[in-house]
């Protein structure tokens, strides 16, 4: 094992990778050389940032910390460290079951780690990250927490109230990574449309993307996990009017029943989320909507999955994504609602929805057939440089794939022509 150095593993979502990257920066500061994601452990310390969302995502962290276990019995790794939302909420039951782990923390006390390493944490450096992305993008988080009363949610359990992060904190550490090199802003939160509340007592997403977005180097922002009900309209004028914010909106819908979002208690009708849809396409023009929609949440009948079917056909959604409901302890289905719906019935019915997303992706795509955009290389392959268009964010959408035709700088931006169409992704030549 190398001396000095510190393998870093995230699980889960982007919010986790911007704790991971925070805690990077420190070790960094502290004389460690670090690996962030190794294919194998190799230095002599490990962190494992875990997540606790799903029953999948919880099985995929236990795995990990067990891989890592088993290292620190054969390969040498002297010190092994559990943090994040797994940790935050299973921490006793954890020490027990998993004894090689030295210590756990949760997702807010893992500032705790450098001291018990005999290190020195930073203040200077609190908003500071080494970034695991390619440099030119960055994840960019703007609360912890979430106040929703969503049914099936464990979020609210693991992280607490919603927590604004001032605009102004917010403002400086774009500053920074836009000297960094960062080009490209994901905006990140359990909840962006509650932005604000909390701390200014009124929504001020808007007002924050339109503060980022007169930031010199900013090229685009891009809007994640957002929420339907109370929806802040004004940041549909600030998308049409801002040429560096994307039109792209990252919005969780779930269901379309008025019986299951009553259920689901997402104070929000089918009505009103047909009428929020009609605003978004009538306000910005060419927007692309990514939604996620859940399948087999206790109580959903064939009739309502149906239902959901015609939503989404008619719908046509430029991006979508269909996870099956998991049962959480301690959740208010927990509480009120057993896990009715068998398991392949909840398979069978992500099956469908994402089938026929596949077509409509297809469809969508082969619209850009012949356009002209603007695409952002984020790597070179063997075969192709790899790049996106305002309307892919990075992991969860298609790329274009670009020959290799002209010599190409990543992190740059190029004009590119499509010149075929796949379901998730494009082809493209450079002109």
């Amino acid at each position: 094992m190398i001396k000095n150095r510190i393998d870093v593993v995230t699980m889960g979502c982007s919010k986790n990778l911007v704790d991971s990257e925070l805690l990077m920066r420190q070790l960094i500061a502290n004389g460690y050389t670090l690996e962030h994601d190794p294919e194998t452990p190799k230095g002599e310390i490990a962190v494992i940032n875990t997540c606790g969302f799903i029953g999948d995502a919880k099985e995929e962290s236990i795995n990990m910390i067990l891989s890592f276990a088993e290292a620190k019995k054969e390969r040498g790794l002297k010190k092994l460290y559990v943090m994040g939302c797994l940790s935050e909420r299973y921490r006793e039951e954890l020490q027990k079951e998993i004894p090689e782990v030295d210590k756990f923390y949760g997702k807010f006390d893992w500032r705790g780690l450098i001291s018990d390493l005999g290190k020195s944490y930073n203040k200077e450096l609190e908003f500071d990250r080494s970034l695991s992305t390619p440099p030119h993008y960055a994840y960019l988080k703007i609360s912890e927490g979430c106040d929703r009363t969503c049914s099936y949610c464990s979020i609210p359990i693991i992280t607490g109230k919603y927590k604004s992060r001032p605009i102004e904190d917010i403002e400086d550490e774009v500053r920074r990574l836009v000297t960094g090199g960062v080009k490209e802003f994901q905006f990140i939160a359990q909840d962006l449309t509650y932005y604000g509340i909390d701390l200014y007592k009124s929504m001020k997403l808007p007002e924050l993307v339109e503060r980022i977005s007169d930031i010199k180097g900013v090229e685009w922002i891009r809007l994640h996990y957002a929420y339907p009900a109370h929806f802040p309209v004004d940041l549909l004028r600030v998308m049409r009017e801002r040429d560096n914010v994307c039109n792209y909106l990252d919005i969780a819908l779930q269901h379309i029943s008025d019986r299951m979002l009553k259920i689901m208690r997402r104070n929000i009708t089918k009505q009103q989320t047909y009428d929020l849809i009609k605003l978004f396409r009538n306000e910005v023009p060419g927007i692309h909507i990514r939604t996620t929609m859940m399948v087999g949440h206790p109580g959903e009948t064939e009739e309502d999955f149906n239902e959901l079917v015609d939503f989404v056909k008619e719908m046509k959604f430029e991006r979508l994504g269909a996870f099956p409901y998991s049962h959480e302890e301690d959740t208010y289905n927990d509480k009120n609602y057993s896990d009715d719906v068998p398991a392949s019935i909840k398979q069978e019915r992500m099956n469908t929805l994402m089938d026929m997303q596949e077509g409509i992706a297809l469809s969508v795509n082969e619209t850009k057939v012949g356009q002209t955009m603007k695409v952002i290389i984020d790597r070179e392959d063997s075969d192709y440089f790899v790049g996106r268009t305002e309307f892919d964010s990075p992991e969860v959408d298609g790329e274009v794939l670009i020959s290799k035709a002209k010599d190409l700088v990543v992190g740059e931006f190029y004009n590119v022509r499509i010149e075929a169409a796949y379901p998730f992704d494009l082809l493209g030549t450079v002109i």
